[in-house]
Parts: structure tokens; C-alpha cells; sequence
């Protein structure tokens, strides 16, 4: 399919799809806590020192509550820039990987569609989207029904999020933080987690993650996450080349 301004004619109905419909209720159904996450975020945001503005630029702009979350005690306690952007960078390193398996599914889109679709796509709306398509096609109409759910889904995702999160900003003097609304995000981090635990591989690259983080938590500005990360990648690379492959399907 090309990239020119037929693409639109073709495609352009994918908001009209049933799929992006059926994203946005399976979203729905998995989003609350999540949302209170976001709710801790905003609240965060602002009790770590940020203005008003600051605090709704970083929402929107970087929308990443895992990375904001990593950045802002280290922000507050005037940590140097490298350090923060070490951090942010290695809780974002999942993105890459999920960029590097999204890559088949979308680039037949124009360029500006594909960096829409990257900027929309948190860690939810990924594993949503890979639960219904494992593979990609080369058909327009499933492309279409594929882009439409995960637009869907990404989509709704975003506003939940950034609602959620605002109203963190706004009432961020008024909310107790004993509420413990941030466990209800944990636990909704963990689901994800372990819904991506599908392999021996992944398995031991969370439990190295975490055994890591435990390991090294004395250490000052957060840096046990830079470790965690960074041990867990190191391990399984070096484990990949030798893990047995399952025997693939006879023809």
C-alpha cells in the first residue's frame, strides 16, 4: 500500500470500524487502575515541586507515568541532568522493544501516522493489541481492523491517563496521599508485567529485574532501577544465544 493521500481514502474510515469500538471496551474493562495511577502521578508531579504548568507539560509531553514517576523524586532532590535522563531512558527501554514488534504492523503507514501511533502506545494498549494480532498482514481490510482497534485502544487509554492525571495536578493539595490510590496502579503494572511473562526468557528477565533492585537499593538517586535494567538485559542477552528454541510447527 502507498503513502501518498490515497492512503487516507482507503484507511481513513478506521475510526468507523467495529474494531475501534471493541478497543476502546477491552481497554475500558482494564483501565481503572491504571487510571488511579495516573491520578497519583498528577499528584506526585506537583507535591515533588513542579508548577501548575510544569506538571501538565510533563503529562502530556511525556507521557510516562513509570518514567516520570523514576524522574521526579530525582529531580527533587537535585540530582545531575545525566542521572535523570539515565534513568528515564532505561524505564523506557521496553518502548523500543515494543516499537522494534509494532514495526511490521504499521509501516505502511505515512510517516506522521506511525509517529502518532508511537506516541499513543503505553504498555496497556501494547499488550492488548498483541493478545488480538500475532502477526501482521499484508490484506488492507485486517490492516484496517488492526489499526482500528489498536487506535481504539490507544486512544482511550490516552484520555483515561491524562484525565486521571490532570485531575491528580489539580487536586493535588486536597488528595490525602494515605489514600493509597498508587497500590491500585502497582497492582495494575504487575497484571501487565505478568501478562508479558509468556516465556522462560522473560520470566528470568523479571526475577533478575527484580532481585537486582533488592540488591542495590542502598544505593542514593534511584540508581537500583539503572541497575535492575541494566542487569536483566546484560543476563538475558547472554542467555538468548543458548536457551532452547521450541521446535517449530512441521509445514
Amino acid at each position: 500500500m502507498d503513502r501518498s493521500g490515497s492512503w487516507h481514502a482507503r484507511a481513513g474510515s478506521w475510526w468507523q470500524h467495529p474494531a475501534f469500538g471493541r478497543g476502546l471496551r477491552e481497554m475500558a474493562a482494564v483501565s481503572p487502575g491504571l487510571a488511579a495511577w495516573g491520578l497519583m502521578t498528577g499528584v506526585a508531579m506537583v507535591k515533588s515541586g513542579m508548577s501548575t504548568f510544569e506538571a501538565v507539560a510533563m503529562s502530556l509531553l511525556v507521557f510516562a507515568g513509570s518514567a516520570q514517576l523514576a524522574a521526579m523524586p530525582l529531580m527533587a532532590a537535585g540530582a545531575p541532568v545525566w542521572v535523570i535522563l539515565a534513568t528515564a531512558f532505561c524505564v523506557n527501554l521496553r518502548f523500543v522493544v515494543f516499537s522494534a514488534h509494532m514495526r511490521p504492523y504499521l509501516m505502511y503507514l505515512p510517516l506522521r501516522w506511525r509517529l502518532f501511533q508511537g506516541y499513543l502506545t503505553a504498555d496497556l494498549s501494547y499488550v492488548m493489541f498483541t493478545k488480538n494480532f500475532h502477526h501482521p498482514s499484508e490484506h488492507a481490510a485486517e490492516r484496517r481492523e488492526q489499526l482500528a482497534y489498536l487506535s481504539g485502544g490507544s486512544l482511550f487509554n490516552w484520555v483515561s491517563w491524562q484525565g486521571a492525571s490532570l485531575i491528580g495536578i489539580a487536586l493535588a493539595n486536597v488528595i490525602p496521599t494515605h489514600w493509597g490510590l498508587g497500590f491500585a496502579g502497582i497492582l495494575a503494572l504487575l497484571g501487565v508485567g505478568c501478562s508479558l511473562a509468556s516465556s522462560h526468557l522473560r520470566r528470568v528477565s523479571a526475577g533478575v529485574a527484580g532481585m537486582a533492585a533488592v540488591a542495590a537499593y542502598a544505593l542514593p538517586l534511584k540508581l537500583n532501577i539503572v541497575v535492575a535494567i541494566a542487569s536483566a538485559v546484560a543476563l538475558c542477552l547472554i542467555f538468548e544465544a543458548g536457551w532452547p528454541k521450541k521446535p517449530s510447527a512441521a509445514a
